[in-house]
This record gives structure tokens, sequence and C-alpha cells, in this order.
């Protein structure tokens, strides 16, 4: 069962996708420190990692340079989930080492395809 790390600072949403992806058979756990997401991405080892760009702390683009540089995360696929969807926003995330990038309110069905596209 692939494992996915959700970091969001808003506890409703980091809940709604644990429900969300946990119906379709993946192992979530979730964060809302930024801070804290390095910590619990070396305990938990996950396959795929999803952030949210808008966070106190360390935002979701400084989260995901540190997370790419890392060799121990550097395969591993993050897939950047916030409000912002200006080109600007989406282009930062994606030289800061995103594989995609899905603006909020998202889509089940999009959210889902993405995350079974970058764990198989």
């Amino acid at each position: 069962m692939p494992k996915i790390l959700i970091v969001d600072d808003d506890v409703s949403i980091t809940e709604l996708m644990k429900a969300l992806v946990s119906t379709e058979g993946y192992q979530p756990t979730t964060v809302n420190d930024s801070t804290k997401a390095l910590e619990v991405a070396n305990s938990v080892r996950p396959d795929l990692i999803t952030l949210d760009l808008m966070m106190p702390g360390l935002t979701g683009f400084q989260l995901c340079e540190l997370l790419h540089k890392d060799p121990k995360f550097a395969n591993i696929p993050i897939v950047i989930i916030s409000a912002r969807d200006d080109r600007e926003s989406k282009e930062k995330a994606l030289k800061a080492g995103a594989k995609e990038y899905i603006t909020k309110p998202f889509g089940f069905e999009d959210l889902m395809h993405k995350i079974k596209v970058l764990t198989t």
C-alpha cells in the first residue's frame, strides 16, 4: 500500500485528503506544521508527498526544495495543492522540484488520477 504524506496547515484539508486517499487504498500521514514535515517524512518514508504553498514557517516552495535536494527524497514525487492559480507560482513550484500542481478547490478524480500515475 503506497504511503502518502499530506502537508497543509489547514486541518480540514488534511482530514479531507486523508479520507479521500484512504478510500483508494493509500496509507496517508498528515502534517499540519511545515516545520515538522521533514522529520515526519524521514520516519514515514512516503511514496508521494502533497504540499500546500501558503503555510506559516516553511512555505511549500521552501519545503519542496528542501525535500527535492535531499537524496532520500529526491525521487519521491511531490504534488503541490494550492489556492494560488498564477503561472509564476506554478513555474516556481516546478523549479523547486514538484512533479504536479493542482489548484484548490480540486476535483477528487483529478487528484486521484495524478496520484495513481505518480505512484505506479
